[in-house]
């Protein structure tokens, strides 16, 4: 199946200028949803992953699913004041100014292996935010996986030296 068929790319939106990846339409067809699933799982497997790590909020929609097929944790990683016990945050830019995640302080054990899925690697800030977080709590990020990867953005560039893995690519 061609996943990026299931993907409705939204012309404008949220602006001018730019063409939206719109993920629903492939979360409502439940083969799509369930090869994008097993992409993922496939790719973790053999990894000996301890904890899914999504960071807010499509991140949840796949990591979740992804944590329960191979019998792991998941860890949601959110905007400040979402979580409700103490926290360590971390702060990256973003084109027109930056933004903060935030992280249970004990939601990563020392020595824990992380993979972390999210549906969109753009220019790579808020993935590189997150995995300093899982690394400042001790977590050893294993792998990075996402649904969609806009490659002309080198998002990759900004988390080189992890293991990355996209299902979906288009040129930005």
């Amino acid at each position: 199946m061609d996943l990026k068929e299931k993907v409705r790319v939204i012309e404008g939106f949220p602006k001018e200028g730019i063409s939206f990846k719109d993920v629903t339409t492939l979360l409502q067809d439940g083969e799509a949803l369930k090869e994008a699933i097993d992409i993922f799982k496939n790719h973790l497997k053999d990894k000996n992953i301890d904890i899914i790590v999504g960071p807010e909020a499509r991140g949840f929609l796949f990591g979740v699913p992804v944590a329960y097929a191979l019998g792991a944790g998941f860890v949601p990683v959110r905007k400040p004041g979402k979580l409700p016990f103490e926290t360590i945050q971390s702060s990256y830019d973003l084109e027109y100014g930056s933004d903060t995640l935030e992280i249970h302080k004990d939601a990563i054990k020392p020595g824990q292996r992380v993979a972390i899925i999210d549906d969109l690697l753009a220019t790579g800030g808020t993935v590189a935010a997150v995995a300093k977080l899982i690394e400042q709590s001790g977590g050893e990020v294993v792998a990075i996986d996402f649904l969609i990867e806009l490659t002309g953005l080198n998002g990759r560039d900004k988390i080189a030296g992890y293991d990355i893995m996209s299902v979906i690519d288009y040129e930005f």
